[in-house]
């Protein structure tokens, strides 16, 4: 871990994520830049690191501190809906050596994947992250790899029949990308259950128990063994509240991650005053409720996350 070791607080990772879209009050492409700019520089300074895309993200690394991580996305945002399969297509104009020329540390690549999905699919897909995997270390910088799940059956990623589905999907990367071909250094990926598919939290407005407290358990603790590299949970979108339980009921379930990378749980809120209040009002959310989302998640990970130094 000596070739990114800005990346992490005392062992563990806390990655603030910049790599997202907004809804459609902030769609011009102004707007998405002077958004994670205030990100970067209230927030961004305030973590182990940050990940941008290198579309909109250059301002934002600007305002980073040099003691702060950069991760720089290797993928496009998306993917071809009429394409089959959701193959993955890396970002225009920029070289994987470019982007560590111009700053960054480590290197992010998301891939859709189901292990059910056609075979020609999935070993086009494997054959990339090997790709990007050599690069890395011939550019000796940190590769980290984002599974992300969905059905090749075409299952709503939001309905509880392929919730039913996910941790299987999940143990699968954590097995199958652990492996040395890959050149994989972390892994950041889904939790295998979400917290308001475990019965019994249904203090949450969007809660549909699909598991029993036991095998959500279970799930988690199975998931982690299967994983020989460092781990870290992405927050895929859930409240700030719901992300921290997460942590928690991943720590006591046995699961060794070791950090996060979140965004959304703890600046999405922060849309709204930029689009309608103007940039003083986004500051001071910023400052006050924003850091205050960010601080607790922080205080999360190193109360429940597993130093990667002790795996």
């Amino acid at each position: 871990m000596g070739k990114a070791s800005q990346l992490f607080y005392k062992c563990r990772y806390f990655i603030l994520n910049l790599h997202q879209s907004f809804n459609d009050s902030i769609s011009y492409e102004q707007g998405l830049s002077q958004f994670k700019e205030g990100v970067s520089e209230v927030l961004g300074n305030q973590s182990s690191s940050l990940l941008l895309d290198p579309e909109y993200g250059w301002d934002a690394a600007k305002k980073l501190n040099k003691d702060i991580g950069l991760i720089m996305a290797y993928e496009k945002t998306g993917y071809d809906a009429t394409e089959k399969g959701r193959l993955p297509n890396l970002v225009d104009h920029y070289a994987l050596q470019d982007l560590v020329k111009a700053g960054a540390s480590a290197i992010k690549l998301l891939v859709y994947y189901d292990h059910q999905e056609e075979e020609e699919i999935n070993n086009m897909k494997t054959t990339l992250i090997k790709r990007v995997g050599d690069e890395c270390k011939q550019n000796d910088v940190l590769f980290i790899l984002e599974p992300v799940s969905y059905s090749a059956e075409g299952l709503d990623s939001k309905g509880t029949e392929f919730a039913k589905r996910k941790p299987k999907i999940v143990e699968y990367f954590m097995e199958e990308f652990s492996k040395d071909e890959y050149s994989i250094d972390v892994l950041k990926v889904e939790v295998p259950v979400s917290i308001f598919h475990i019965e019994g939290y249904d203090q949450y407005d969007n809660y549909q128990p699909v598991f029993s407290k036991a095998e959500a358990v279970e799930f988690y603790r199975t998931c982690s063994e299967k994983c020989r590299l460092p781990f870290i949970y992405l927050s895929g979108g859930v409240t700030n509240e719901q992300f921290i339980e997460t942590l928690r009921f991943a720590k006591e379930a046995g699961a060794k991650f070791s950090g996060s990378l979140c965004g959304r749980a703890i600046w999405k809120e922060g849309v709204k005053p930029f689009a309608n209040d103007g940039k003083d009002a986004y500051y001071q959310w910023l400052e006050t409720t924003g850091s205050e989302n960010l601080h607790k998640v922080m205080d999360a990970i190193m109360e429940n996350a597993t130093p990667w130094d002790e795996l």
